[in-house]
């Protein structure tokens, strides 16, 4: 991969008892999580203090990430709960490693 190519990030947030799930999707994963840990951004995240990433998959084509955003959305609880446990079964917050 060239230094020019931008990376897209799919990603999943959660509250500190994990108790909600929010699916997100950025090219700019650092920025993003600062706007979710500073309670700048949308009103749902901020209403239940979503701003833990415990799961993130990677792609340098926008229409993946899209495509691949969108079908985790539909998915039912179990099944991203089984992505995380995957990826991150510890649920540890992700974070630093784009700070």
């Amino acid at each position: 991969m060239s230094n020019n190519e931008t990376i897209f990030y799919v990603y999943i947030l959660t509250n500190k008892n994990h108790t909600v799930l929010y699916v997100g999707m950025t090219n700019n994963l650092t920025k993003r999580l600062k706007q979710h840990k500073g309670r700048i951004s949308g009103s749902f995240t901020k209403r239940y203090n979503i701003n833990k990433l415990v799961c993130f998959e990677t792609t340098i084509y926008i229409n993946n990430a899209i495509k691949r955003e969108k079908q985790i959305k539909k998915w039912n609880r179990e099944w991203k709960i089984n992505l995380i446990n995957d990826l991150n079964p510890d649920w540890n917050d992700l974070s630093s490693r784009f700070y």
